[in-house]
């Protein structure tokens, strides 16, 4: 009976880590359109508008670099909901913190203090991982891929519409979202680790570098840790640039940006919610994870040269496979490691997306910023995603090698007639 009860809190337990992904995202979702404005507030010129945009968003990158692992090794020690607890208040201080920022400085104080408490994405993978079959898991990740699409969908056309009342008024919302995913946890949030899979605590798996050496030498995945962290590089690059692009080049507003973002939270969704199951269990993480690298190469440099506004919705639509790569990467990675060391795993994983999150906004805002005298239409404006374009390839190239070197476990089924 006992285990009747424990299978029943662990299936009650993954709607809520979606629900809380989900919350967590459309806080993000709601500033996201408006952040590059209220940094202008204080930066008046478009090249210090980049640089110092860059460095707010460098600066939540260092943190949450150094801080995942360590909340992932807590997780592991004292088990995933109070370290997710934790996380989402911390969110809601720096939302609230950013929404009465009279000046740069607070804001920097703000992003540091969301950077450290950044843990919810990486310790929700682990409760993920906790959950699920090795074989499911992918599937299970791409779930918390589809919260993080529909937090998209809703967070930036809502931000976007709330800044026509106040710039600040989209951090305020984010700030009571995250209130509410606090309250939600609390009383609804069963423990996923059972104590008997618990492991100490040590400063030295906490250590982000060592957590990173470790992922490194993982067998038959060490080259994929390499990929990942180049797509991920790719994709912060756009990420840093894209309201700062659209805006300079094709004048778009927070809220024009706003149904932008909404569209890349739309594809996200559909892929990774409804279509993952089956792309996966036809071609399997590795031959997915390659399309969809392709794909995203091939998106970046059309971003870059796009001309009108109306092509980035175009773009958009047809990169939709890109949005597999992550979730079928974290399935193989994770396929290969002890089920005790799942937080520390996912921690570092997140502690790579830090590292990029960090060289993503200081590779391409410089890059923007040194285009932001050129006419909007000139190729060098561009730059930023040209670079992201490039860094797709390099992955492709590296897994190909790899893949051939190596025989992969893959979900695919053999097909048995083309």
């Amino acid at each position: 009976m006992s285990d009747n009860v424990h299978g029943s809190r662990r299936k009650a337990a993954v709607p809520f880590i979606l629900v809380c992904v989900f919350i967590d995202v459309l806080g993000f979702g709601l500033i996201i359109p408006v952040l590059p404005s209220i940094v202008g507030e204080f930066a008046k010129s478009p090249d210090a508008q980049a640089t110092w945009y860059g460095l707010l968003t460098a600066s939540y990158g260092i943190m949450q670099f150094c801080f995942a692992p360590v909340l992932g090794a807590l997780s592991d020690r004292f088990g995933r909901r109070p370290v997710m607890l934790f996380g989402i208040t911390g969110l809601g201080l720096d939302f609230l913190l950013a929404a009465l920022a009279p000046s740069l400085a607070w804001l920097f104080v703000a992003r540091i203090i969301g950077g450290i408490t950044a843990s919810n994405f990486s310790v929700a993978n682990a409760y993920i991982a906790d959950v699920t079959t090795p074989e499911n898991r992918a599937k299970s990740m791409g779930g918390i891929g589809a919260a993080f699409g529909i937090g998209f969908i809703i967070g930036p056309v809502v931000g976007g519409l709330l800044s026509g009342i106040s710039l600040r008024a989209p951090f305020f919302a984010a700030a009571a979202l995250a209130l509410i995913n606090v309250l939600y946890g609390w009383f609804v949030l069963p423990e996923s680790l059972p104590r008997a899979l618990r492991s100490p605590f040590r400063w030295a798996k906490a250590n982000p570098f060592s957590a990173l050496k470790g992922l490194l030498q993982l067998r038959n995945v060490g080259a994929l840790v390499w990929v990942f962290a180049l797509t991920t590089l790719a994709q912060f690059i756009l990420h840093a640039t894209w309201v700062l692009f659209t805006t300079f080049r094709f004048g778009w507003t927070p809220f024009a940006n706003g149904i932008s973002l909404f569209v890349v939270g739309l594809s996200a969704a559909i892929v990774q919610g409804v279509l993952l199951g089956r792309i996966l269990k036809r071609w399997g993480e590795v031959r997915t994870a390659m399309i969809g690298m392709t794909s995203a190469a091939i998106a970046y440099l059309c971003y870059a040269f796009a001309s009108e506004g109306w092509m980035m919705y175009a773009i958009i639509a047809c990169n939709a496979l890109s949005f597999t790569v992550n979730p079928a990467l974290q399935g193989l990675i994770s396929k290969n490691v002890d089920p005790r060391a799942q937080g520390v795993t996912m921690g570092s994983l997140s502690a790579i997306s830090s590292i990029m999150l960090v060289l993503g906004p200081l590779i391409g805002t410089p890059l923007l910023a040194a285009a932001s005298h050129l006419s909007p239409h000139d190729w060098r404006v561009g730059g930023a995603f040209i670079v992201g374009a490039a860094l797709q390839f390099i992955g492709v190239a590296v897994a190909a090698v790899f893949i051939k070197r190596h025989r992969l476990a893959t979900t695919a089924t053999p097909a048995t007639a083309p």
